[in-house]
């Protein structure tokens, strides 16, 4: 199936879903389904009544924009989930002074795993406030970093 780039299906849903108070955090073609996921977040959080509201509100603009070139596929709208990795400038930005988890891919003062509060994003370093004080890691060291969710 022949479909048009993630990039472009986002940024002419953008102000949709600007209307409808959500972000597309995230987006992604599943061609063995031939379906289409939209990835949500919300300052509110998302449930599904949000879910639900945004993909009504996207479903006209999609037949406009028309994806897919004419052929069918499914619409998934769902949260991209309290553990979503950032993968932003912004995603780091929006959760200035939470607590997150930041994985490394090699080790650093002895481990791979930092958590604290997230004091900030400059010059391509996360800044996280840890028990032992103040740590940098640089974003191209940084395997995966979330919120960390405290149960």
């Amino acid at each position: 199936m022949k479909v048009k780039p993630i990039a472009e299906v986002i940024a002419y849903l953008a102000p949709v879903a600007e209307e409808v108070g959500v972000e597309i955090v995230d987006a992604n073609w599943n061609m063995r389904e031939n379906s289409l996921s939209l990835f949500i977040d919300s300052p509110g959080g998302v449930d599904l009544l949000l879910c639900e509201k945004f993909h009504r509100a996207v479903d006209g603009p999609l037949d406009e924009l028309d994806p897919t070139y004419g052929a069918p596929y499914t619409l998934n709208c769902s949260s991209a989930g309290l553990d979503r990795p950032f993968k932003t400038e912004r995603d780091y930005l929006r959760h200035v002074g939470e607590k997150v988890e930041i994985h490394l891919y090699a080790s650093s003062e002895g481990a791979k795993y930092h958590e604290g509060v997230l004091l900030g994003l400059e010059d391509g370093c996360v800044s996280v406030e840890t028990g032992a004080g103040e740590k940098k890691f640089p974003l191209d060291k940084i395997s995966k970093a979330c919120l960390l969710i405290e149960v």
